[in-house]
């Protein structure tokens, strides 16, 4: 069941990363012709930064998920695995505690903004615009969580993730080899 959430929220997120990436480089270069026309757009700045923080977003999420951002595999595989196990617990809730905060602050902000809207296209609100903080928060909360149980089987094991990644991609493109 949980693998199948997993798979299936991979999936969700990736396409919403790349339909965003996608819509991103379709309003640059609008962008970029319109200006080499002589005419700017005047709502280019503003979409362009909502944007990117989206994918940003987004893209964050969809790392912790795979459990691809920043981390200190060799450090930690390193300790006896009684304190691996508690520096584990440690940055899991040091980590959702920041997102927790995050996406609760989120909210508040959702609040204050209420009413307001964008300068060059005064028809969209900035709720909708900076909802993706709360969203993200919670979206990278719901990753981590999902991702936990099979990092921690690793990290009891001693097995890094890089390399359990890495193990699995040479397993999966020999299957191919030996179906070709």
């Amino acid at each position: 069941m949980l693998r199948s959430v997993h798979k299936t929220l991979e999936w969700l997120l990736e396409w919403a990363t790349i339909c965003l990436m996608i819509a991103l480089t379709v309003v640059v270069i609008v962008a970029v012709c319109f200006r080499l026309a002589g005419a700017s757009l005047s709502w280019y700045d503003e979409v362009a930064a909502v944007g990117l923080s989206w994918i940003t977003y987004y893209g964050a999420a969809l790392a912790a998920l795979k459990r691809n951002h920043i981390g200190f595999d060799s450090v930690l595989l390193a300790l006896p695995n009684p304190a691996r196990m508690v520096a584990v617990v440690m940055a899991e809730v040091t980590v959702i505690g920041f997102f927790v905060i995050m996406t609760w602050a989120g909210m508040e902000v959702l609040a204050v903004l209420e009413g307001s809207y964008l300068i060059s296209l005064t028809w969209v609100p900035i709720q909708l615009t900076q909802s993706v903080i709360p969203i993200g928060g919670a979206l990278f909360i719901l990753c981590e969580l999902i991702s936990l149980p099979r990092y921690w089987r690793l990290t009891v094991a001693g097995t890094s993730l890089e390399h359990a990644e890495i193990e699995e991609e040479v397993e999966h493109e020999l299957k191919q080899a030996e179906g070709r």
